[in-house]
Parts: C-alpha cells; sequence; structure tokens
C-alpha cells in the first residue's frame, strides 16, 4: 500500500523512536533493579498463568465500580488486540498486495472483532476523559485538602499524563477505525463483516470521492501507526507504562503467606547499613514495580479507613507520589546514584504514616496488585530503627513488650484470671493435642479475659485435649512489627519460637488474629513453622463433630451482625467459619454493607491501639459502629480483643449502638442456657 518513498521514511523515524524508547525501558528496568531484594521469578509457569488470567479477566479491576470496570474491560481487550492490528497494518502497508490472514474464516473473524473493540476502545476512553473533566463522580480522582502531593501532581501533572494518554490512543484507535470505513467504501474489506466501520464508510463515500478516499487510507495509515512510533519514547515515562508493568507485578511480586506478610529484616546482617525504606532505592525492588505499574485509580483511598475518616492518609496519593519521585530521579536512579528526597516528606506525610491501621484493604482492592501497606510499614521501620523517631505513646507499650512481656505494662503472672478454672500447663499435660495460645490481650485486659473464659468452657464441654504454656508464654510481638521496632520483634519472636519448637504443639489455636498472623504467617521466618487456628474455627469443627451437647443449641439467638477483623478476615481468609457457628446456634445475620474481603477496619491495627489516633474529621471505630448499628441488629459479634475493645470504645458516640460480644461469649451463653 505505501510507497517507496513512504516505507523508508516511516523506516527512518520508526527506528528512531525505538532506539529512544529502548533507552528509557533500559532504565526502568535499571531503575527496578536498584531496589532491595529481588524480583521473585519461581514457579515460573504458574506466574504466567496467573498474571495472564488476572490481565484478560480484569477480575481485579471488577470488584468495583461496575460501570468504569466494565468500560476498562473494553479497553484492555482492544489495546491488546490491537498489538495484533497494528503488526497487520505493518505487514499491510509494506507488502504489496498482501491482505493479512488472507482470505479465510480466521481472516473473517478478525476483521469483526477489531470493529467490534475498536468501539469498545474509543467509547471507554471518550467516557474516560468525560469522567476525569467533567462527569460529577470525578470526586473519586481527587484528594482531600490535607493529603500531602508531590509538586508535579499538584500542578495537575496527572490529568496532563491522563490526557495525552488518552488522546494517544483515540488518534491511535480512531484513525485506525477510520482507516478500515474507508478500505470498506473502496472496497478492499468486506463490510457485511465490519457493521460499524461500514456505516461510517457510507457516510464517507457520501462526502468524498474514491480519490480522497484512497488518500484518506495512506493518511488514517500514518496517523494509527505513527501515533505508536511517536509515543513510544514517551511510553516509559506514563502512566500508560501499567499496560506492561501490571501484570509483570503478578508476575514477579513475592508469593506472600498471607495478604500482609511482612518481609524479613535480617538484623544480623553486618554489611547493611540502612534498614527500612528512608529514600526511593531502599523500596524493594517489587515496591518499585508497584510505583510503575500504579493506574491512579484510587480505589484504595476508597477503602482506607484512614483516608475516610479525613486523615492524611491516601494510599493512592502515596503510590503516585512515589512515581513522580521515580520520574524525578529517573537517571539518578538508573546510574546508581543516591536520590536526595526522604520518602516522608515527599511521598507521604509523617502524620500519614501513623495513620496506617495495617488492614491491608488497599492491597486487598488494588487491580494492579500493589502493596502501599507493606511501603508505609517500611517507611516506619526506617524512621524508628534509622532515626529513632517512634511515638512516644508506643514507646510505652514497646517497653512494656521487652520488660514485663505485655503491652500493658503489668508485672503479674499471666494466668491470674484463669485460677480457677482448672486449665492444665504443657507440663502437666504434655501428651495435648491442642495449644491454647491466650495472648496478652486474654491475659491482661478484663474484657478479654471473659472471652478466654467462654473459650475454655467450651473446650472443657466439648472434651478437646489442650494445653496452655502458662508462665512461659510471651507477646508474639505483633505490635512491634507493625510499628517498625524489628528488633523488639526479632527478640520476642526468637524466644517464642525456640519456646514453641521445645513444645511442638500439634496444632494451636487463638482468640486474638494478631496471635494467628504472627504465629501462622510470620514466624516461619525465625523458624518456627505451625498450625495456627482461630478459635471460631476450632468452635466450628466441633459444632459439626457433634461434640457439643444437641440441648446446648436454642432455638434462636438475637439478631446478630459480625465485624471481620483485619487480621481474621482479609489477612488471613477466615469468612465462614464465625458465621456458620452463629448460625448454627440459630442466629439471624445482618450484613453490614463492607463485610468479608471489603470489610472496615475497627481502627486497632497496625499497632493504633496503643496510641492517639492521627487527626481526622471522624475515628474509625466510630465509624464502624455506626454502620453496624444502622443493620438494626442486636448484637455486634467480634472475633478480637481489640475489636471488642474499640467499639466498646465507641458506643459513647452511637447512639443505639449494639451489645459487643465476641463469638466465644455467645456459645458459651447458650452452652450454660441449653444445660440448665
Amino acid at each position: 500500500m505505501l510507497t517507496v518513498g513512504e516505507k523508508i521514511l516511516f523506516f527512518i523515524i520508526a527506528m528512531a523512536a525505538l532506539g529512544v524508547a529502548a533507552d528509557g525501558f533500559y532504565k526502568m528496568w535499571l531503575v527496578i533493579q536498584r531496589g532491595e531484594g529481588k524480583l521473585h521469578w519461581d514457579e515460573l509457569p504458574a506466574r504466567l498463568f496467573r498474571a495472564l488470567q488476572i490481565y484478560l479477566s480484569q477480575q481485579t479491576t471488577l470488584k468495583t465500580r461496575p460501570l468504569t470496570s466494565l468500560l476498562h474491560v473494553g479497553v484492555v481487550w482492544g489495546f491488546t488486540f490491537y498489538f495484533l492490528v497494528n503488526l497487520g497494518d505493518l505487514l499491510e502497508g509494506y507488502l504489496v498486495d498482501f491482505q493479512f490472514l488472507g482470505d479465510t474464516l480466521l481472516a473473517d473473524a478478525y476483521h469483526f472483532i477489531g470493529d467490534i473493540l475498536s468501539i469498545a476502545v474509543l467509547v471507554g476512553v471518550t467516557y474516560f476523559i468525560l469522567r476525569r473533566f467533567f462527569l460529577p463522580n470525578k470526586v473519586e480522582l481527587r484528594y482531600h485538602d490535607n493529603i500531602l502531593l508531590h509538586p508535579r501532581v499538584k500542578r495537575g501533572g496527572v490529568t496532563q499524563d491522563s490526557l495525552i494518554v488518552a488522546l494517544f490512543i483515540l488518534l491511535h484507535v480512531g484513525s485506525r477505525f477510520l482507516g478500515e470505513a474507508t478500505k470498506t467504501e473502496l472496497g478492499t474489506r468486506d463490510a457485511e463483516l465490519m457493521p460499524f466501520a461500514s456505516i461510517v464508510g457510507d457516510g464517507l463515500g457520501e462526502l468524498f470521492g474514491t480519490g480522497t478516499l484512497e488518500i484518506f487510507e495512506h493518511l488514517f495509515w500514518w496517523l494509527a501507526l505513527g501515533a505508536i512510533v511517536l509515543f513510544l519514547p514517551y511510553f516509559p515515562h506514563t502512566k500508560h507504562a501499567h499496560l506492561f508493568m501490571a501484570p509483570a507485578n503478578y508476575l514477579t511480586r513475592p508469593k506472600r503467606t498471607s495478604l500482609g506478610e511482612m518481609d524479613f529484616l535480617n538484623l544480623e546482617d553486618d554489611t547493611r547499613e540502612q534498614f527500612g525504606a528512608g529514600k526511593i532505592e531502599h523500596l524493594s525492588k517489587t515496591a518499585l514495580v508497584d510505583g510503575l505499574a500504579c493506574i491512579m485509580c484510587n480505589r484504595c483511598q476508597d477503602v482506607c479507613p484512614a483516608y475516610t475518616t479525613g486523615k492524611e492518609l491516601s494510599p493512592s496519593a502515596y503510590e503516585v507520589n512515589k512515581r513522580y519521585l521515580i520520574r524525578e530521579h529517573f537517571n539518578l536512579l538508573a546510574m546508581m546514584e543516591e536520590t536526595p528526597d526522604k520518602l516522608m516528606g515527599t511521598a507521604i506525610s509523617e502524620s500519614a504514616v501513623w495513620a496506617c491501621t495495617a488492614c491491608g484493604a488497599c492491597i486487598e482492592i488494588c487491580p494492579v496488585g500493589n502493596e502501599p501497606m507493606i511501603d508505609i510499614l517500611n517507611i516506619r521501620r526506617d524512621a524508628v530503627l534509622m532515626e529513632g523517631a517512634l511515638p512516644g505513646e508506643l514507646q510505652t507499650a514497646i517497653n512494656g513488650m521487652e520488660r514485663q512481656g505485655n503491652p500493658w505494662q503489668i508485672s503479674e503472672p499471666r494466668f491470674v484470671w484463669a485460677k480457677d478454672l482448672h486449665i492444665p500447663t504443657v507440663d502437666e499435660n504434655p501428651d495435648f493435642e491442642i495449644l491454647y495460645w491466650v495472648g496478652c490481650a486474654a491475659n491482661y485486659d478484663p474484657r478479654a479475659q471473659i472471652t478466654a473464659r467462654s473459650f475454655v468452657k467450651i473446650l472443657q464441654t466439648a472434651g478437646v485435649n489442650f494445653a496452655v504454656l502458662g508462665e512461659r508464654e510471651n507477646c508474639t510481638g505483633d505490635i512491634a512489627r507493625r510499628a517498625g521496632k524489628e528488633d523488639t520483634y526479632f527478640e520476642l519472636a526468637t524466644g517464642n519460637v525456640e519456646t514453641l519448637n521445645e513444645v511442638s504443639p500439634p496444632r494451636i489455636v487463638v482468640t486474638c488474629p494478631h496471635c494467628l498472623h504472627n504465629l501462622g504467617k510470620e514466624y516461619h521466618q525465625f523458624g518456627g513453622h505451625y498450625q495456627v487456628i482461630h478459635h471460631t474455627e476450632l468452635i466450628e469443627e466441633l459444632v459439626k463433630a457433634g461434640r457439643l451437647p444437641e440441648n446446648a443449641w436454642p432455638k434462636k439467638l438475637p439478631n446478630v451482625t459480625f465485624h471481620d477483623p483485619c487480621y481474621l478476615g482479609r489477612h488471613n481468609g477466615v469468612y465462614s467459619a464465625p458465621r456458620q457457628v452463629m448460625e448454627k446456634a440459630g442466629a439471624e445475620l445482618l450484613e453490614m454493607p463492607r463485610n468479608r474481603n471489603n470489610s472496615f477496619c475497627c481502627g486497632a491495627g497496625g499497632a493504633q491501639f496503643w496510641k492517639e489516633e492521627e487527626h481526622g474529621t471522624e475515628a474509625v471505630n466510630v465509624n464502624r459502629l455506626k454502620e453496624a448499628t444502622a443493620t438494626g441488629a442486636e448484637i455486634l459479634a467480634v472475633g478480637c480483643p481489640f475489636c471488642m475493645q474499640m467499639f466498646n470504645t465507641a458506643k459513647a458516640e452511637v447512639e443505639g449502638a449494639p451489645e459487643i460480644k465476641d463469638v466465644a461469649e455467645l456459645i458459651a451463653e447458650h452452652l450454660a442456657s441449653g444445660t440448665h
């Protein structure tokens, strides 16, 4: 189709653009390599399948915003198909009388699908432009006034970047579509196979003669493929890089034991001079991929408890700021030079760092697999280990963990609450089948002790062969790890692993999801590999096994709504057990709008329980308790001692709030009522 002169000219322009683009992509690779740790290529076939599945199905995108997500699916499928389209058009332009795929049924399908997907892309991108600049729900794409933003973001960098990308797509796909429309009118394409193109082609035929249409055919070819050539050098620097960086993220990110597992930090490595993430180059390689994969959709901030309640934290703004810091220091990072800016103060404010509840909602919702929560906790590590900047209230709790073995700073023995319950220790019952790890909350918090006593009653009623560590139990250190005090966590974790490995428990049961997470999902980093379950899971086992008497189950419990604790649900995937137990007990469950993997945090996680909440428009626990109250339930059931305390504290500010009880308490109460 092209003349010899056109072929030569296009080749020269394309080679020049590819050279500049290749340099940009190479520097992007060097930037990623600047990060700590490694990219993960283990189990590559499974990773490839997973990345391809997520990319083509767009299942992570379709979790929310149904209309926007559906249109995005059309854009993704269309743009992906256009890799084949562009190859075909390039070959048809350079080869005389060449028709891509020939005169076959496959060619017919190719032209039909291309026509449909071209419209899907054009409609989708037009909607995204209208949504960002004109439609009223564009508030989803904005930030609160108190959010720290990179200067280029403040000056409209995201908007500018989005507009450039959108206009490129419209020019590229629109020109190609018009070129196909022209061909249907000239008779070189089967109009019946291209319904949309043929409609436009008819219109062009009415306006222009054959000679003009032949000129248009060349013009639209140049605009379609020329747009790609001109855009390629800009590609590594734009948000459009998420097109390939998002699948790369799923392909190379760590395979964590749970959504919120923190990376191991080797404090005994004498060659290390930096612990935690102070600057962009201190982040992990996968965290740098996160910044380049970010689609800037702000879905993470929609579900962030801190952002929702007016704090300075937006996980989305952090990722966007990180992207712009990478762009700002692109050459420095690629050349292995030190960058000048601290992450705290340029990518995220100090208040935002300490506002994170480590609930994992941002990770769960992200369509491209980003983990801003992990970054924030690594920034805390730098602040605490390198700068000594641990908030005073948290230092008090950590002092208690280091000196008394609990954050309450109580020096009395751990099992005073259980003296009358005849609970055997592992020394008294060495042949136990399950170890009950009581945890600091149940040992020292009077409200949590009620839950523990209720659970012990259930175990004894069911005849479970269990034991406790007694005074050999110590704090798991969860607060220290989420607060960035990794040295304290290291000491507590290694000590507990030594104790547990000596005891060698067949199984461990806990009444605290934070103990569940650390013992089961993070202690493997210190040589501790245990089967750990939540108490609601064990109760469910006992119910199914018929080990609780039938007359223990009354006809009906009051109406109940269940709050999914973050470290039970999102972090460890336990959703059904507490619900099935309560339903067996006759409860009518009234679900809150935000439930299961979309549950809203109580506000205690990420060591927040031990410090004053960062300034905002509302307390996180009040926000959640209002949602529970709106269900009309008589009881708010929980499965975590910290959730229990947060909601009891919030009751003073929420009129008509339900009674708050642990699932174990509900069952134990009805064991009593059923057996009397």
